[in-house]
């Protein structure tokens, strides 16, 4: 080919044009390139919808999805989908860092947060979905038009062509080999950060547990739980549960495996489209926040049993499984909040329960009540403010959000709680201590503190009202003898029971 035919199939701005263009046979498309695959599914939408939410607002995924899935008419499989993409994006975040980390070519706190929010979408649905990689890429690359720009979907494209060019277990592999130590590989591969590896095995090993369960551990928080309703004694009976939307009328449900009162919801099935839960009767609760609260109702008492009090009662979900006790008791639950807005939900938590039962829902300190109101309760409920490490597989979210300066806050506040609460009980009146953390410093550092400091107080057997309450025949391993403070406290865990990790301390007060 000559100069001269070569500058024929130059276009007025000098750009050399193709053979077919030069012949006017080329096609050309009418879409600028910013335009072309600008768009996804509805589903893949959501679920960077929730993750932007979730880091722009410090939002809980689990109260941002489900609304905004009614909100858009998301149903079904793709209701579905959204909710494993962004649920499961949330859980192996670290995971997915680390392997995001190795394909591109900055750190990745110098991208912008909403590209690496679709690169962990993206990276969640090569490496942890049935999705295609190929539809994986493109969907993705689609998102990052619609919801970011055109400019960042180059490089998300061959960032996630990177990621998918090598298997998920060769990328935990190369993982592990590179880290420095056998914790932190256990954090990056396992996705949890160092500090929470660290706390959860002293955690298994101070209950009594192996240190060697710590993977199995870690693999349970990244499971997603199943929904477990709670039928609230004398509200409801588990054969008054009926879904409207389904045409016969009945639900699938199978008994827990520890509490009398729990009842597991088949997949797929809205607890809200149940009457009894959506009237108070029923509710949502982990199956061992049941069990630590039946514990409490039926723990041995000295004398009267008339008052019970939840001293920090928000959202309510003890509370109302309280209330139905306290009124098969013959007792009056007074439900204590510190927050407002959460006393106004324990007050909707309880609406089903019969009002001769609920003496009072009230917005209060509950660091103050000991000295308000001394000995004045048979039974008092702390369900203290945690870190929530015990419910991870829930919460994905707080993972990523607690840090270890929180803990000094909440163990200071732990303390003054489980101190009112003593005071407010009378002698011979029980305590129950609750967290929902196996964190040493929240559980049994913080009972020691407390106990300490007072020669007027017993620790009792919760390990044995525990199994005094259990499904009839059901046998649970609780660990070693020598674990918990010499065996008596419970330590619950979600890769032995299927529970969140619930911790109970049962205290008497003496005379």
């Amino acid at each position: 080919m000559n100069a001269d035919q070569r500058d024929d199939r130059r276009d007025a701005r000098g750009r050399q044009r193709g053979a077919a263009r030069s012949r006017g046979q080329g096609h050309r498309t009418s879409q600028a390139p910013s335009q072309r695959r600008r768009a996804t599914d509805p589903a893949r939408t959501a679920a960077y919808d929730v993750l932007r939410e979730v880091d722009a607002s410090d939002a809980y995924a689990n109260l941002v999805l489900p609304p905004l899935l009614r909100e858009r008419g998301i149903t079904g499989r793709d209701a579905a989908f959204a909710t494993e993409l962004a649920y499961g994006t949330l859980r192996l975040q670290g995971r997915y860092d680390a392997i995001l980390a190795r394909c591109v070519s900055r750190p990745l706190d110098q991208l912008d947060p909403e590209v690496l929010d679709v690169l962990r979408l993206g990276a969640h649905q090569v490496l942890g979905m049935r999705v295609p990689a190929h539809a994986a890429v493109s969907e993705t690359v689609g998102l990052c038009r619609d919801r970011v720009g055109a400019g960042p979907a180059q490089m998300v494209n061959a960032v996630l062509r990177a990621v998918g060019r090598t298997s998920l277990d060769d990328w935990l592999d190369r993982i592990r080999a590179e880290a420095p130590d056998e914790t932190t590989a256990l954090a990056l591969t396992g996705s949890h950060p160092v500090w929470i590896t660290r706390a959860l095995r002293e955690a298994l090993h101070g209950s009594g547990r192996p240190t060697g369960e710590l993977a199995d551990l870690l693999e349970a928080d990244n499971t997603a739980p199943r929904v477990t309703l709670v039928v609230r004694p004398g509200l409801v009976e588990p054969d008054d549960l009926t879904a409207d939307q389904e045409p016969d009328g009945d639900v699938r449900l199978t008994p827990g495996r520890w509490a009398p009162t729990a009842r597991v919801l088949a997949a797929g099935t809205d607890p809200a489209a149940l009457g009894p839960v959506s009237d108070g009767r029923a509710g949502v609760q982990d199956e061992g926040s049941q069990l630590v609260t039946l514990a409490l109702a039926a723990t041995p008492l000295e004398g009267r049993d008339e008052r019970w009090l939840d001293l920090c009662a928000g959202p309510g979900g003890k509370a109302a499984l309280l209330g139905a006790l306290a009124a098969r008791q013959g007792a009056r639950l007074v439900a204590n909040e510190v927050q407002p807005h959460r006393t106004r939900l324990v007050r909707q938590g309880l609406r089903a329960v019969p009002q001769e039962a609920v003496e009072a829902v009230r917005t209060g300190d509950g660091r103050e009540v000991g000295t308000d109101e001394p000995g004045a309760y048979d039974r008092v409920l702390v369900d203290a403010p945690c870190t929530g490490l015990g419910a991870l597989r829930r919460r994905p979210e707080s993972r990523w959000r607690r840090t270890p300066a929180d803990l000094g806050t909440l163990t200071g506040l732990q303390t003054e709680l489980l101190t009112s609460a003593l005071e407010a009980v009378r002698p011979g009146g029980v305590v129950a201590y609750v967290t929902c953390s196996p964190h040493l410093a929240e559980t049994r550092l913080v009972v020691e503190d407390v106990l300490r400091r007072r020669d007027d107080v017993e620790r009792l057997d919760a390990r044995a009202v525990v199994r005094d309450v259990l499904v009839p025949g059901a046998e649970i391993d609780l660990g070693a003898d020598d674990g918990g403070a010499d065996g008596l406290d419970v330590q619950l865990w979600p890769h032995v029971h299927g529970t969140d990790a619930m911790h109970l301390t049962l205290l008497r007060r003496l005379a």
